[in-house]
């Protein structure tokens, strides 16, 4: 099932930086420009899953793929509102923040490669 489907429309000029510590995070097409610089804008490829993708599920940025190891109490709800979520590449299998989707660790150079105008990222199990 996917969950999630987007294309990348731009990256933020902070994206880099926060990326170095294991966050990424998207917003939709139209961010205000302070969210703008820190985040992957991106248009949705469809429909958003009306439940959030579980524990075990992964996380697709192009090439890479990486598993859900735990996802905050608001966090899909933020998704389909808003097209607004953090992904944090911690490993963590309890959300610190109720926004994050927690996914394992990944070698983060590579993802920072992987996220480009014109890539997907999609949630999916």
């Amino acid at each position: 099932m996917i969950y999630y489907s987007t294309t990348v429309t731009e990256v933020g000029e902070e994206v880099a930086d926060l990326l170095d510590g294991g966050v990424l995070i998207l917003y939709a097409d139209g961010a205000p420009p302070a969210l703008a610089e820190v985040s992957v804008q991106h248009v949705v490829d469809g429909d958003v899953a009306p439940e959030g993708p579980p524990v075990g599920s992964k996380v697709r940025v192009g090439e890479l793929s990486v598993r859900v190891s735990a996802v905050g109490s608001s966090a899909w709800a933020k998704v389909r509102e808003l097209g607004h979520v953090v992904l944090n590449f911690n490993g963590a299998t309890v959300a610190q923040r109720p926004g994050e989707i927690c996914l394992e660790s990944l070698d983060l150079a590579a993802v920072r490669r992987e996220v480009r105008s014109g890539q997907t990222i999609v949630i999916a199990d």
